[in-house]
């Protein structure tokens, strides 16, 4: 996590930018691995405060605070941002449907090329493939955007293994289990 300490109207110390680090690097097991902070410390008269930018992932999150002495305007700041880092990541969680099943199914290629085996096929390679949770909409585009012929996915809405392939007229084709 990348940190800068920014100071206005204030004589930039050691200890003070280290102790903005210490406490803003407390927020890296919130937040993805690719973060930044900014931390402007500024006085105004008497009014000590401290502004912190987070941005991760594609979202900004902003804590602000002033208080009379600029170690408890860093301590408020970095609580208020926590909190909402806190609260992005369980919203986060709870929105992800099916993240925990996640799992790796194998497939066969069969091979029919000599007359006494062409009832029967035999394997000529197995090969391991990720099956992650998502929408018939997500693996329509994630199969065009590999440029696959068929992709195993889980369905987010039955949480069952679907097959969706390409069909020798350019269309799509999905496999679903149904229960007997």
């Amino acid at each position: 996590m990348e940190i800068t300490v920014t100071f206005r109207h204030l004589e930039s110390t050691d200890a003070l930018r280290d102790y903005a680090r210490e406490k803003v690097s407390r927020i890296k097991k919130y937040v993805g691995t690719p973060a930044e902070a900014a931390v402007i410390l500024s006085l105004e008269k008497r009014r000590h405060q401290a502004e912190i930018t987070l941005n991760t992932d594609g979202i900004t999150i902003n804590a602000k605070e002033v208080t009379e002495d600029m170690y408890s305007s860093i301590d408020l700041a970095v609580d208020k941002l926590e909190r909402q880092a806190k609260k992005h990541k369980e919203k986060i969680k709870d929105h992800k449907p099916g993240a925990a099943r996640e799992s790796t199914a194998r497939y066969n290629i069969l091979s029919s090329q000599q007359e006494e085996q062409a009832l029967r096929g035999r394997i000529i390679k197995t090969e391991s493939v990720f099956i992650k949770p998502m929408s018939i909409d997500e693996a329509i585009m994630q199969i065009d955007v590999m440029n696959s012929d068929f992709m195993v996915f889980t369905n987010a809405e039955t949480q069952k293994v679907n097959v969706l392939y390409r069909r020798r007229d350019g269309n799509l084709g999905l496999i679903e289990p149904e229960n007997v």
